[in-house]
């Protein structure tokens, strides 16, 4: 009786285990170590740890300040098949985009599913990247203010996915493209001057 009480406990904390990485152990000007700074596409984005007085967690933050077809950064040794992402995002500047976004069940650079915010279209969409081909799925308006912190979160089992921004349910998806564990990340687009603080993900 005391092993199946064990067992039962065990499993529940298994379903709640999560980590958080706030970066403010890491150099700043540097990549944060432990995450893969790429892109999908073309062009030259910038990675890097930053001080920054507005952090939700003092001092640093992440900060995407280069341009890409889409800036991607991986955090390394994850693999997650059921379970959850969240990040707090700062859209700072960009003329072409502000975006801020998650990515999970990532094979690589070119391979994953994405959710994410913009603040100069006021939305929330949710995506699927092949081969570095992003393909839209689905998108709510919701209002995204720029140069404020805002929490995105996506819970992922089997083929449904649910995204919250700031707390507030977003929007639901069902798509079996990528059924296997695999990478989460953070993601911008373009010209978007993004910062990222507290980045959270955990298994069920």
């Amino acid at each position: 009786m005391k092993k199946l009480i064990m067992l039962v406990t065990m499993s529940g904390l298994i379903s709640t285990r999560g980590e958080t990485v706030n970066f403010d152990d890491a150099k700043p000007g540097a990549a944060p170590p432990g995450w893969t700074t790429t892109k999908t596409g073309k062009g030259e984005p910038k990675w890097t740890v930053a001080k920054d007085d507005t952090a939700p967690s003092k001092p640093n933050v992440l900060k995407q300040s280069g341009e890409a077809t889409y800036p991607v950064c991986i955090k390394d040794d994850t693999s997650l098949k059921d379970g959850f992402v969240e990040v707090k995002f700062k859209p700072v500047s960009g003329k072409e985009d502000q975006a801020g976004g998650v990515i999970w069940r990532a094979k690589d650079a070119d391979n994953y599913y994405i959710a994410r915010a913009n603040a100069l279209e006021d939305n929330v969409t949710i995506y699927h990247t092949i081969k570095g081909k992003r393909t839209e799925k689905k998108r709510v308006s919701l209002k995204v203010a720029g140069n404020q912190w805002h929490t995105l979160r996506v819970e992922f089992a089997g083929s449904h996915f649910k995204v919250a921004l700031d707390g507030k349910p977003a929007l639901e998806w069902d798509d079996a493209t990528f059924k296997d564990a695999g990478m989460v990340g953070v993601w911008t687009k373009a010209d978007s001057v993004t910062l990222f603080d507290d980045f959270s993900y955990g298994s069920q």
